[in-house]
C-alpha cells in the first residue's frame, strides 16, 4: 500500500530504479514524488513500494526530503536553477530609424563563375528547347509511319 513517506523504486520512466518518496496524493492515480528522482507528478503504477517509511509531513518541501534521505544513507538529487538571462528586444522600425547607424557594413565579396542570363531569356529559351524536341519527335513519327508502308508493299 502507498502512503505518504513510503520509501519507493521507480519502474518507469527517465527515472527507472532510482528512489524516491511518496510526498503527496495527487489523485487516485498520481502522487508527487521526490529523492533521487526529479520532484514531480508520478503514475502510481510506475512504482514499486519498498519496506521501508519516511517521517515527512504531507507535502514536505525537498529540503525536508534530502534531510530524511540523509538520515537513510541515501542522496537526494540537487538541482540548481538556471540563471535568469535578459532577453535582448527587437526594436521597432521607427526607433531604427532614429538611431544614429553605428557602422556601414562591410559587402561580401561575391564569385562571378560566369554570367547571369536574366530569367525572362532563361525562360524562353527553355520554351524553345522543348518545341525543338516536340518538332524532332514528330519528324521520326513520320518518317517511320512512311517507312513501314514502303516494306509491306514490297
Amino acid at each position: 500500500m502507498i502512503e505518504i513517506g513510503k520509501l519507493c523504486m521507480k519502474i518507469a520512466g527517465r527515472d527507472a530504479g532510482k528512489k524516491c518518496v511518496v510526498v503527496e496524493f495527487l489523485d487516485d492515480r498520481f502522487v508527487m514524488i521526490d529523492g533521487e528522482t526529479r520532484r514531480r507528478k508520478c503514475n502510481i503504477l510506475h512504482l514499486e513500494a519498498l519496506d521501508e517509511k519516511i517521517d515527512i509531513k504531507k507535502g514536505a518541501s525537498h529540503a525536508d526530503v534530502a534531510a530524511a534521505f540523509k538520515k537513510i544513507g541515501l542522496e537526494a538529487r540537487e538541482t540548481k536553477p538556471k540563471e535568469k538571462k535578459v532577453r535582448p528586444r527587437k526594436l521597432r522600425r521607427s526607433k531604427l530609424a532614429t538611431r544614429a547607424p553605428a557602422e556601414p557594413k562591410a559587402k561580401k565579396a561575391v564569385k562571378k563563375i560566369g554570367t547571369k542570363v536574366p530569367n525572362s531569356q532563361n525562360k524562353s529559351s527553355a520554351k524553345a528547347a522543348k518545341t525543338e524536341q516536340k518538332t524532332v519527335k514528330k519528324k521520326a513519327v513520320k518518317k517511320t509511319v512512311k517507312k513501314a508502308p514502303e516494306e509491306n508493299k514490297e
